[in-house]
């Protein structure tokens, strides 16, 4: 008799009532599932923006503001260091491409020059002709700045998405400087494309009071920023600000919405490094104006009245009550790297996603009822075998999908419909064997159910494995669509095989030591 070992049978059942219950949610209402308590089963399968509806956006990364801003950094650093070591230059000043030149003054500098500028040369490579001092930026510099920007703005879309309260979002990089955020449920997207589009990049800058803009010459070091509040006469104020950023959003720990004099404003806490700095800052400011400076436009100037020494400061500047929940969520999410354009925009209506839902659980119920009518007839009461099996096949793809908590499409949805014919394959190909051995070798009903099984066995791995292998590639190499529909075909491969080879040959054996038959009725 053909022996299964019982630790074997446990295993099988365990998962089988794993798998039955993990996919049990699936037939419920999620309200219903979301009352449960936290250590029982109560995920369900996530639908796709193609079943479910919502909103799809295409945004590209602007990597040239992010080349303009290390040769702006690295400007400022070489003029930084040769003033604090006295070492007189002309004509500072950058290609806009990568390169950074200066005149030495004196020759007295050269020896000097790279130990002065030595921080600096770690990403960039320096030539000196005669007095004139070349500084480039290096290839690799700026593919690792490049990496770094892209993964850094894909977590930036990520937090601030789920400080929206989104489900389930998709947020995957495309190609080297592209973003797919897929939001299902979403059917405006307008609102999440402008928080996601902003930079907000936040600095704190000293305002130059003593010069005016628009009359005096603007002094090295500085810039003309505009601010969104008008001034008397009716046009956009101008500030003369300074470069030199005292403190950025970097340092900023939490940003909340709040109301002060009742108007709505963002209230701010430092970490302790910015903290430090914002102390330092208005303690040798007071009385000066301290621009408040976000995505290049001056939010507020107020003035230093004293000096804040609690890590806590205040955000004003005439917003509504949406706009000062906004700015706080842009805040605590951090700023963007570089700035986000939209590619593409489009809105697809849960009246779609129905009707492909509904196809769908058409498609699968003919496939399943044609597959069943062909194996019942083909081999009978082992046709029903593999039947249950197939069952069994389905409610353990539902679980896996749930407990993985991957995102079923349309495509998701076809991988479960080719897995349906595939799945009776292994079925197949041991019914099969065994009738060989009883028609050809006249077996006993145990040795051909045995050696049918045990033969079968090396054909069923090949076979699957060459298939499970390229559903692999379309998963690491595909986007999207592709890798829903490799995700569904790869599971379904699995637990097919777990149903074919383990499950159904449990049945086999119960039936067989129950029946102990003379003949087999296939």
């Amino acid at each position: 008799m053909i022996s299964i070992p019982r630790w074997q049978v446990i295993g099988i059942l365990v998962i089988v009532l794993l798998g039955v219950l993990y996919a049990l949610p699936n037939a419920f209402p999620k309200e219903r599932t979301e009352e449960l308590p936290s250590w029982a089963p109560n995920k369900q399968v996530n639908l796709g923006l193609d079943l479910q509806g919502g909103s799809y956006l295409l945004m590209e990364v602007d990597f040239g503001t992010v080349y303009e801003e290390m040769l702006a950094n690295l400007v400022d650093g070489v003029r930084l260091a040769l003033r604090d070591e006295r070492i007189g230059y002309t004509n500072l000043s950058d290609d806009g491409i990568g390169t950074v030149t200066f005149n030495l003054r004196e020759d007295t500098g050269l020896d000097r020059l790279e130990e002065v500028l030595g921080a600096l040369l770690t990403d960039a490579l320096m030539t000196i002709d005669d007095k004139q001092v070349r500084i480039e930026i290096t290839d690799q510099a700026r593919l690792e700045r490049r990496s770094a920007v892209m993964q850094q703005s894909l977590e930036i879309v990520r937090r601030r998405i789920d400080e929206t309260g989104t489900r389930e979002p998709s947020i995957q990089r495309q190609g080297d400087d592209r973003i797919v955020i897929q939001l299902p449920g979403v059917g405006d997207p307008a609102r999440i494309e402008e928080l996601i589009g902003k930079t907000a990049k936040l600095t704190f800058r000293m305002v130059r009071d003593d010069i005016v803009a628009g009359q005096d010459s603007v002094p090295p070091g500085t810039e003309v920023l505009l601010s969104e509040e008008p001034g008397p006469s009716g046009a956009p104020q101008r500030f003369i600000v300074e470069k030199r950023v005292m403190v950025s959003g970097e340092n900023l720990s939490n940003a909340q919405a709040t109301f002060q004099e009742n108007e709505p404003v963002v209230s701010i806490s430092f970490d302790s490094v910015g903290a430090k700095r914002f102390g330092q800052a208005t303690s040798e400011n007071v009385g000066r104006p301290f621009a408040i400076i976000l995505d290049g436009e001056v939010i507020s100037a107020p003035v230093i009245r004293e000096a804040i020494l609690g890590g806590r400061a205040v955000i004003s500047g005439n917003f509504t009550v949406q706009e000062a929940q906004d700015l706080a969520l842009l805040l605590r999410a951090g700023a963007l790297p570089a700035p986000l354009s939209t590619l593409e925009k489009r809105t697809v209506g849960p009246g779609l996603g129905a009707d492909s839902i509904r196809a769908g659980e058409i498609a699968c119920i003919l496939g399943m009822v044609f597959v069943v009518i062909f194996m019942a007839g083909a081999y009978g009461l082992f046709g029903m075998i593999a039947n249950v099996a197939l069952v069994m096949n389905l409610v353990l793809i539902l679980a896996a999908l749930s407990v993985l908590q991957a995102t079923l499409t349309l495509p998701g949805i076809a991988g479960i419909v080719l897995t349906i014919g595939m799945a009776v394959d292994a079925n197949v190909l041991i019914f099969e064997r065994i009738r060989e051995e009883v028609h050809y070798n006249n077996r006993s009903p145990v040795t051909a159910i045995d050696t049918g099984y045990r033969r079968a066995l090396t054909t069923i791995i090949d076979s699957n494995l060459t298939t499970l292998i390229a559903a692999l590639l379309l998963f690491a190499f595909g986007t999207g669509p592709i890798k829903g529909f490799a995700v569904t075909l790869s599971v379904g491969l699995i637990t097919s095989m777990f149903t074919a080879i383990m499950f159904g040959r449990l049945m086999t054996v119960t039936w067989l030591r129950r029946r102990r038959p003379k003949a087999l009725p296939i």
